[in-house]
């Protein structure tokens, strides 16, 4: 005995079914997608460029910053040295020829140090630069911009990524309407 009791074969058809002879909505949705595409590479070429110039840019400020400032060190030095020259110019006079006395030998503490008079002029002449200049230098104190959403923008990168979501359902209905 045969499982198959149905001897009615017409039922099923054997060949291919008919293909679809427009698909318009489906070629405009896909050009969409790649003209979409090829805009968010213009626009990432684009941010890039523009990004690495504004990089260069502030590189060159802070180097232009930096090398003011150690001018400013300079002539500050240059000008205490120089008014350190003139008051020990000032202080010199005529002195007496010395005279035979007697040398006597007296014992010195050899514990204690003494100062470093090269160290003492430095930090006198940067005491005398920063009363001069009355200047504040600025430091940093902003965070960073490091990281992978200041380098990327993922505010941007979210809405891009709900809005090709948004394309595929769209794409999605639009091919599952019934042609005319």
């Amino acid at each position: 005995m045969s499982m198959y009791n149905d001897d009615n074969v017409d039922s099923f058809d054997e060949g291919t079914p008919p293909e679809e002879s427009n698909n318009r909505t489906f070629l405009l949705a896909a050009g969409g997608l790649g003209l979409l595409v090829l805009l968010a590479l213009l626009c990432l070429g684009g941010y890039l460029l523009f990004n690495n110039n504004t990089a260069r840019q502030a590189e060159a400020t802070g180097f232009a910053q930096a090398t003011q400032q150690q001018a400013t060190i300079q002539v500050g030095l240059t000008q205490a040295f120089q008014s350190q020259a003139q008051t020990l110019t000032a202080a010199v006079t005529v002195t007496l020829p010395p005279t035979n006395t007697p040398v006597v030998a007296q014992a010195t503490d050899t514990l204690t140090p003494s100062p470093d008079p090269a160290t003492a002029t430095v930090a006198a002449a940067f005491t005398q630069l920063a009363v001069s200049t009355k200047t504040v230098i600025p430091t940093t104190t902003a965070l960073p911009a490091t990281g992978f959403a200041d380098e990327v923008g993922l505010p941007g990168m979210f809405a891009a990524a709900i809005a090709l979501v948004g394309i595929i359902f769209l794409v999605r209905r639009l091919r599952a309407a019934p042609t005319r």
